[in-house]
């Protein structure tokens, strides 16, 4: 065949790929035929040596399981092809196309392959996609940014693109690689009930440390696409450990995306046991899909930190009034239930005043920080938060009073080894007093408390 002469009418760089078939029908090697001046000139600018037709492909591309498949969907089922993807690894974009060519030879398969590699994305080639597959993309658009309740919306999300898997199950796990944590964000199974396959089954520091191998398993690659035996058998020999954790799961096909935002690892999204017939249209569904949600779920876990910076107290770590004033609303309004009988209690230490005057304010951060870490140990199954100034408030559900009573004697004890005094006031609720009153009560009996405290220690007054 006269590789050159059909070269030679493409401009862009351009090379003929070779696939072979095994006589159990299996695909070998996988070379590189030939190449035109664009692809010679390519090859040299980019691995700073000639190429040299006939090569494997991996001596001058990245080797790429999803890359393969085309060539072989492309070679021997006579598929045109067209893929347009980023290369986390190496910041580029790649545009490719493949198209079938006729072989002479009995076991070996031709496709040409041309090809464009950019720095930046280009939206008209990411815009080129089938109506299917379109109409997939933009209504997992509408349904990212057209509701309020978002981990509802994710959900719906996932579901949808179970459906278009028609995969047993389907998950968006986000993965935390400073604290080594991985959560579900979301999960949908076959017929809308939970196996026991759920992920909930399987995520322990084990888990995580299987999560952390998908990074290099995928590679360069945009995705991971485990479709049959010998994908299984591919998988063993690239990762031994995930593929035995998926065999015990009973996953026979597995397609993954990592989602990326901003150069951050956010997390995988994974369909399992899935239709490997339209291995081809999920992918460049999936492909693009991840491109939005990757990008929705980094607004996500940004508003997640805002909300979280609203509602905690900078200095002391426990919740500031702006969450004391929403969750007294909440209970005010009946959208939050307190489990009682409870316990409000209002507590400050006395002697934050002398110590800001005389050794200054740092040292006063520092006693208001040991403050809150007391609390925090004594009421470590209560919501603390911090009023104003050196007073905190404190909402015990279920209160005991004994119990209470028992906590804040281990309060003034520890308090006692900074040198300090609490002064307290507690109003238990088991009836008719509303979270104000209860406010109120304890706040006032606070203040009777330090009073008693100064009557009786009146030299250790300051003013």
């Amino acid at each position: 065949m006269d590789f050159d002469s059909i070269l030679s009418v493409y401009k862009s760089k351009t090379c003929i790929i070779s696939v072979e078939r095994t006589a159990d029908g299996k695909y070998g090697n996988i070379r590189i035929a030939a190449g035109n001046k664009a692809h010679y000139e390519d090859m040299m600018n980019a691995m700073h040596r000639p190429f040299i037709p006939d090569s494997p492909y991996s001596e001058y591309f990245p080797e790429n399981k999803n890359f393969e498949d085309f060539c072989c969907r492309c070679a021997f089922m006579g598929q045109p092809l067209h893929s347009y993807v980023s290369l986390p690894q190496m910041g580029l974009w790649l545009n490719m196309f493949l198209l079938p060519l006729e072989s002479d030879k009995e076991n070996i398969g031709y496709c040409i392959y041309s090809y464009e590699v950019t720095q930046e994305v280009n939206a008209e080639q990411r815009a080129t996609l089938s109506a299917d597959t379109s109409a997939a993309v933009l209504q997992t658009c509408i349904k990212l940014h057209g509701q309020n309740d978002t981990r509802q919306t994710f959900q719906e999300v996932i579901e949808d693109i179970r459906g278009i898997c028609d995969s047993d199950y389907c998950c968006i796990l986000l993965v935390d690689e400073d604290e080594r944590r991985c959560t579900p964000l979301c999960e949908a199974f076959r017929g809308g009930d939970a196996p026991i396959n759920s992920i909930d089954n399987y995520n322990n520091d084990e888990f995580y440390d299987i999560v952390e191998t998908w990074k290099d398993t995928i590679g360069d690659s945009t995705c991971i696409i485990i479709k049959d035996k010998d994908d299984m058998e591919w998988l063993r020999s690239k990762n031994p450990v995930w593929h035995s954790s998926l065999n015990e799961a009973g996953v026979k096909s597995i397609v993954m995306f990592p989602l990326n935002h901003n150069g951050k690892l956010l997390g995988y999204m994974f369909a399992s046991n899935f239709n490997v017939d339209n291995a081809v249209k999920i992918k460049e569904t999936l492909e693009l899909s991840t491109f939005f949600i990757a990008s929705e779920i980094d607004n996500y876990q940004l508003l997640q930190r805002l909300e979280i910076l609203s509602t905690i107290d900078m200095l002391t770590g426990v919740k500031n009034r702006n969450a004391m004033n929403n969750i007294v609303d909440e209970i005010k309004a009946g959208k939050k239930t307190i489990n009682a009988p409870y316990a409000v209690l209002f507590t400050d230490l006395n002697g934050l005043k002398k110590v800001n005057d005389v050794e200054g304010h740092g040292a006063g951060d520092l006693l208001l920080q040991k403050v809150a870490d007391i609390l925090q140990s004594v009421f470590f199954d209560s919501e603390i938060y911090r009023a104003g100034g050196d007073e905190f408030m404190i909402l015990v559900e279920q209160a005991d009073k004994a119990e209470i009573d028992s906590r804040l004697a281990r309060l003034r004890e520890q308090s006692e080894k900074e040198d300090g005094h609490f002064a307290v006031g507690v109003c238990f609720v088991d009836g008719d007093i509303d979270i104000l009153n209860a406010m109120r009560i304890a706040d006032e009996r606070m203040y009777d408390d330090k009073k008693e405290y100064y009557r009786r220690n009146p030299e250790l007054k300051y003013r």
